[in-house]
C-alpha cells in the first residue's frame, strides 16, 4: 500500500469538533491552501503533545498526510500561541469572533494570504491593545474589503453622486453609503451613518493596524461603527457570526 503524501503548511486554528473517543477534527487557515481539515488522532487524551499544540487561536507549523476524506495531522509545533488572549475572557471572545469571520468569508479552496495575514496580525495586536472593539471594528472594514464585499463610502452606491461631507445612510443590501435623494426611492431598511462613522470607515480601509489602533475613538462611536458593520456583514453572510453573541455579552458586562 502506496505511503500517503504529505505536506507542510503553517495556518491559525480556527476551530475544532471531536470525533469518536479521543480524536479532534481542526479547522486550519494557511496562507497557501486556505481552510485546511484534518484529523487530529489522540488530540482528546490527556498526554497528548499534538493536541495541545492545536488549540484555536494558535499560529502553528504542521505537517499533514492526505487522506481519502479527511487528511491527517502528522506533526505540529507552536509558531505563536497568544497565551494572553485565553487569560482574558474578553480578549478570547473576540479572537474567536474573528476566526468565525475568517471561517465565514473563506470559500473551501479558496487561497487568500492577505487574509491570512490580516488574522495573524489581528491575534497580536490583541494581545497588546487596549481597545479590542476598536480592533474589532478595523478587522470587519479589512475582512470585507480582502472577501470583495468592502462598502462603497464615497459615492452614492445607487447613483453614483459623489458624497459631500455630511451623515447619511447605509444599505446593506446595496453595500454603500446613499445619497439624500436616493434615499428616498429607496426600498428597504437602511442604517444612519455619521460623517465621524464614515471618516472613520474610510481611514480603515486604507492604513494600517498600529494607525488605526492610535486613533482616538469615543465608545459611543465605536457602537456606531459596530452597529453598520455587523448588520452588513450579517446580510453578506446571512447569519449573525455565531461567536458575536458572545463577544457582544461579554464586552458589555
Amino acid at each position: 500500500m502506496p505511503r500517503p503524501k504529505t505536506y507542510n503548511t503553517e495556518g491559525v486554528v480556527l476551530k475544532h469538533m471531536r470525533l469518536g473517543e479521543a480524536d479532534r477534527i481542526i479547522t486550519l487557515y494557511t496562507p497557501d491552501r486556505g481552510k485546511v481539515r484534518a484529523v487530529v488522532k489522540g488530540a482528546r487524551r490527556a498526554k497528548s503533545r499534538k493536541g495541545g499544540f492545536l488549540q484555536p487561536l494558535t499560529h502553528v507549523r504542521v505537517s499533514i498526510a492526505e487522506g481519502r476524506s479527511l487528511d491527517q495531522v502528522v506533526e505540529a509545533e507552536t509558531v505563536a500561541s497568544f497565551r494572553a488572549l485565553r487569560e482574558d475572557l474578553g480578549l478570547v471572545s473576540t479572537g474567536m469572533y474573528l476566526a468565525d469571520l475568517v471561517d465565514g468569508f473563506s470559500a473551501d479552496g479558496a487561497v487568500n494570504p492577505a487574509e491570512f495575514r490580516l488574522l495573524v496580525d489581528a491575534l497580536g495586536g490583541l494581545e497588546s491593545t487596549e481597545r479590542p472593539e476598536q480592533l474589532a471594528c478595523y478587522f470587519e472594514t479589512r475582512m470585507l474589503g480582502i472577501a470583495g464585499f468592502g462598502p462603497e463610502l464615497w459615492q452614492c452606491v445607487d447613483c453614483g453622486e459623489e458624497l459631500s461631507p455630511g451623515d447619511y445612510a447605509f444599505s446593506c443590501a446595496s453595500g454603500g453609503l446613499v445619497c439624500l435623494e436616493c434615499r428616498s426611492q429607496t426600498d428597504g431598511s437602511l442604517i444612519h451613518v455619521s460623517m465621524n462613522a464614515i471618516k472613520v470607515l474610510r481611514f480603515f480601509q486604507r492604513t494600517d493596524f498600529p494607525q488605526a489602533l492610535h486613533l482616538p475613538l469615543t465608545d459611543r462611536l465605536i457602537q456606531d461603527l459596530r452597529r453598520v458593520l455587523g448588520n452588513y456583514i450579517t446580510y453578506v453572510l446571512e447569519r449573525e457570526p455565531r461567536s458575536a453573541e458572545f463577544m457582544h455579552l461579554v464586552s458589555s458586562g
